[in-house]
């Protein structure tokens, strides 16, 4: 059982349990590719663009087009999460928290899968017949810091790297920042602008999309330094692999004198798909 248990003790005179600040759940699962598999890895075909040739002649030999392969590997990982009330501690409580460490299991785990996707993002993916090779995202497809944080310039430059890639038109656009770039593209914008009312719109929350993106506000994105490493991407160029999606547990443990144990567990892995459906944004924090 958790050893802070005792700070809700009757003494304590609370009738409820409130969850501290912190992510509730996954924010970025529903923007990626997500795919259910087995076994500890999992790998997916790619093929590439090819060209058609022009016929030259009548009764030509037929032209042999050799079709690019490519390989994906993800590899899965578990996570688990598990804690105990001791019958005791609920008798001199006023209150039962099992639904609360329930509800806080499952927004761990949530976040740990919101983990899995921002390190893949601008990560290595594993690439090759066995998954052998890394391939990291290229500097064509990053944007610099430039002593600056998040600016609409920065925004045209991510779309006009995706669109140099041909990414399919109906595939939805997203980009994963933190408070501070939404608060740097406010600052950024002149309130003449025919921008402002749209970002700021964006800022308050009322919107969440902006010059085609899909914005998704994430506290958890890698940074170095005084450098955050925002990133933008069509859904299918990072795919979430499921073992087992998240399951929870509320039981009696007989070999803990009937104490409550809620557990919950999950199996996932996450990959890059493609390094032209990725643009890493870096953006300064002072």
């Amino acid at each position: 059982m958790s050893t802070q248990i005792t700070t809700a003790f009757v003494e304590q005179y609370k009738n409820n349990v409130q969850l501290l600040s912190q992510q509730k759940g996954s924010r970025l699962r529903d923007c990626v590719r997500m795919e259910y598999v087995t076994g500890t890895n999992a790998f997916f075909e790619q093929i590439g663009a090819v060209t058609a040739v022009k016929g030259t002649s009548r009764h030509g030999d037929t032209p042999q087009i050799d079709t690019p392969h490519a390989r994906r590997r993800v590899t899965l990982a578990d996570f688990r999460w598990a804690d105990l009330i001791d019958d005791d501690d609920k008798v001199k409580m006023l209150i039962d928290p099992t639904s609360s460490y329930a509800a806080s299991a499952a927004a761990a785990m949530g976040r740990a899968m919101d983990d899995e996707i921002i390190a893949a993002s601008i990560g290595s993916a594993d690439t090759g017949v066995a998954g052998g090779t890394a391939v990291a995202l290229p500097a064509s497809q990053q944007i610099a810091v430039g002593a600056v944080g998040l600016t609409i310039e920065k925004l045209i430059q991510a779309k006009e790297i995706l669109w140099a890639a041909d990414i399919d038109e109906e595939l939805p656009l997203y980009i994963a920042v933190t408070g501070q770039q939404l608060g740097d593209l406010l600052r950024t914008t002149e309130v003449t602008s025919s921008d402002y009312n749209t970002v700021k719109a964006l800022v308050q929350g009322s919107i969440s999309s902006f010059m085609g993106f899909n914005f998704k506000r994430s506290e958890r994105i890698d940074n170095t330094t005084t450098t955050r490493h925002c990133f933008a991407w069509a859904q299918d160029g990072i795919c979430l692999g499921v073992g087992r999606d998240v399951i929870g547990r509320i039981s009696e443990r007989d070999d803990k004198n009937y104490s409550t144990q809620v557990f919950y567990a999950m199996n996932i892995g996450a990959t890059r798909m493609e390094e032209a459906k990725v643009v890493q944004i870096d953006c300064l924090e002072s």
